[in-house]
């Protein structure tokens, strides 16, 4: 079912509906949520909070994985992701139902259901629709994963307040959406309370803290090419980052050089190595997330040191 028009969209909703009603289901969780990378110097809000506003009793913050819908909030979330220009997501009921819209802005819609009822709607409201084994847009877990995913448990904050003691360790990345991360000063005094703040199903990267030698910093700056600037303001507060390239490099050095402790990360798979990684367990312990990190050397000494089968 292909969106030709914004006027469309009225009709593909009433179609999910349609299905979800076919198979008894009245909400959705959330998988994999993402939007627009807003990292890099002058880019703007495609849409205004992502088309988010307004949705989530706790605002935007209710946007993340594993986050449960009613069915009327799961068809803004489909609304929202029918013009390809703010945030998307898979939406899914366990075994018996999926729906996300494709890059190629087809709507892909599974059930554990025939949903004749469904596809006879489908038809009446003008839509063409066609059978498929799957989604070519369903996640995909990797085959043959070489290296275990670390939970970021107890064990794993233990090991990070011992890495903050002794000065290895004073920032954390926290991805809460694909496309959007937030940083955290880390000291012995913050590590509990960032832990309590964190999104839920959150990848995390931990890494060694900023340099307050903001001259070597800014002599690091490489000729061309793309860099994340990471700084901490000049009161010592907030951390920000932003993607720039050669031509943005005058206004990241502006930046840097007012701030009270800065680094400079590479953006390139392969270059771009934290201390160590993470995924948030579930509040009961179990790690329910589907997505993973890149697994840094430290990552891939403690899973061969975890019990086999």
């Amino acid at each position: 079912m292909r969106k030709d028009e914004a006027s469309a969209a009225a009709a593909y909703l009433r179609t999910v509906a349609a299905f979800a009603a076919d198979t008894g289901i009245d909400h959705l969780v959330v998988r994999e949520p993402q939007v627009p990378s807003l990292a890099h110097f002058g880019v703007e809000l495609p849409v205004d909070g992502f088309g988010l506003e307004g949705l989530f009793p706790s605002g935007q913050a209710g946007f993340h994985d594993g986050a449960q819908v009613l069915l009327d909030i799961a068809l803004d979330l489909v609304r929202v992701m029918l013009p390809d220009s703010g945030a998307w997501c898979r939406l899914e009921a366990e075994d018996s139902f999926a729906v996300h819209v494709g890059w190629d802005q087809y709507l892909y819609i599974s059930s554990s259901r025939p949903c004749e009822e469904a596809l006879a709607r489908t038809r009446e409201l003008g839509l063409f629709h066609e059978r498929l084994d799957a989604s070519p847009y369903a996640f995909e877990a990797e085959e043959a994963e070489q290296v275990i995913q670390r939970p970021g448990d107890d064990d794993f904050w233990a090991d990070l307040y011992r890495t903050v003691a002794t000065g290895h360790a004073g920032i954390l990345e926290e991805t809460y959406l694909d496309g959007a991360s937030r940083w955290h000063h880390l000291t012995i005094d913050t590590i509990a309370p960032v832990r309590v703040g964190l999104t839920p199903r959150a990848r995390l990267a931990v890494w060694p803290p900023l340099s307050t030698d903001i001259d070597a910093v800014l002599r690091a700056l490489p000729a061309d090419g793309l860099v994340e600037g990471v700084w901490q303001d000049d009161d010592g507060g907030n951390i920000r980052s932003v993607i720039a390239d050669e031509d943005e490099f005058l206004e990241l050095a502006s930046r840097i050089s007012s701030a009270h402790a800065a680094a400079l990360l590479s953006v390139y798979a392969g270059e771009r190595v934290p201390l160590c990684t993470a995924v948030m367990p579930d509040n009961d312990g179990v790690l329910r997330a589907r997505w993973r990190t890149e697994p840094a050397p430290s990552d891939r000494d403690w899973a061969l040191r975890q019990p086999k089968g």
